[in-house]
């Protein structure tokens, strides 16, 4: 009988072995756990987020109800304590250069299919409250931010860093790797004027909002072919210059276009993008409300309400595992060309992350017992049927 991997199993594919390794050995990933491996880790971390198990003794117990699957997974048992101090000590890196790798993979899948090049820049907070008295107050949480470069084409997060609550969004946008080519969208939070020109003599582009203070001058009008967008009206598109005087002077293409929302007030965006229409740019600052539903989505139906341990590492950890989680359930959804919705499948494979069938079937009953044929009855007698 052909055997057929488990569903968490074939989750685990896209994670590629030998550069797993090279990465571990770049990190000296295994020097205080020799017996517990970071392969044993990344898997249990994993597991834990897509079967929506919240803590260290349910961990325990879901992986040695489970123990015949952990050959082939490559894991074995973890007792609670191990794991404890795994949270603790291993490296971070490990697992954020591992969700790097996955990333890229997605990246070439989205290329191959032609989506455009736009990345969604923004940041969640991650609160601790009381429960960790080292986290940061920033004036609103005690906690953490999760910073977050978003495809809204391929539905994937490129790239994730952790860092303080206190940390302003725009320090960490600024390390952001830019791409030629690509379209940054983003909110008030990242406006730095020296951020924008990197991105300009990068041959990219940024759309985002302008604040009140800033003073811009008028320098040609543009004529709005079309006006009427998705839920928005074009008020008006003209390119502009910097009033302000001094340091703060962008020497840069600028275009002015306010809009007015259907449902809500006007607003004036900013690019240097002097080709698309104002209803494509405008359209694009829309688009931006997807990595908000991330956000969510992540916070609703993956483990980052409850943490497995209360230091700084354990939390950095947890958190890169889910987002992993949420890239191998993106990846599984395209390579196995599933068309129900992400909350569905996800539910899907929290119930049966153990059973062995292929996660293209995963939505089917399971088949009639082949050893107990059902009689075949003649046309002249009588089926009597038990309600």
């Amino acid at each position: 009988m052909q055997y057929v991997n488990s569903i968490f199993g074939q989750l685990l594919k896209p994670i590629d072995r030998r550069q797993f390794r090279d990465i571990v050995e770049r990190h000296n990933g295994n020097a205080y756990d020799k017996t517990f491996k970071s392969w044993d880790h990344l898997v249990t971390m994993v597991g834990a987020q897509l079967g929506g198990v919240a803590s260290l003794r349910a961990v325990e117990a879901t992986f040695k109800a489970n123990s015949h699957q952990h050959y082939h997974l490559g894991a074995r048992n973890i007792p609670r304590s191990t794991l404890s101090r795994a949270n603790a000590r291993r490296p971070v890196g490990v697992f954020a250069e591992t969700f790097a790798m996955l990333a890229k993979k997605a990246d070439r899948h989205a290329r191959v299919e032609g989506a455009e090049m736009v990345r969604l820049i923004d940041s969640s907070p991650v609160p601790l409250g009381k429960m960790c008295e080292w986290a940061e107050w920033n004036g609103r949480i005690r906690g953490m931010k999760m910073h977050t470069v978003y495809q809204p084409a391929g539905k994937y997060p490129c790239c994730v860093e952790i860092t303080p609550a206190t940390v302003n969004d725009v320090e960490i946008g600024r390390q952001t790797e830019l791409e030629a080519g690509a379209t940054y969208v983003f909110d008030k939070g990242y406006y730095h004027f020296g951020w924008w020109k990197k991105i300009n003599d990068a041959k990219a582009f940024f759309v985002t909002r302008t604040k009140v203070s800033t003073r811009l001058r008028k320098t040609k009008s543009r004529y709005v072919r079309k006006k009427i967008g998705d839920g928005f009206r074009i008020i008006a598109d003209a390119d502009v210059v910097l009033a302000s005087k001094g340091d703060s002077k962008l020497e840069i293409p600028l275009r002015r276009i306010k809009v007015k929302r259907d449902k809500g007030g006007t607003i004036t965006l900013i690019t240097n993008d002097l080709e698309r229409t104002a209803i494509e740019i405008a359209a694009l600052y829309k688009s931006r409300w997807q990595i908000e539903l991330l956000f969510r989505w992540i916070k609703q139906h993956l483990n980052l309400r409850k943490f497995m341990g209360k230091n700084d590492n354990a939390i950095r950890l947890q958190i890169i595992a889910a987002m992993i989680a949420y890239l191998l359930l993106r990846l599984a959804r395209r390579l196995n060309s599933l068309r129900m919705l992400d909350l569905r499948f996800a539910e899907l494979v929290c119930q049966r992350l153990f059973m062995r069938k292929p996660i293209a079937e995963i939505d089917e009953p399971p088949p009639v017992n082949p050893s107990k044929p059902r009689p075949k009855l003649s046309p002249d007698q009588l089926r009597f049927n038990y309600v």
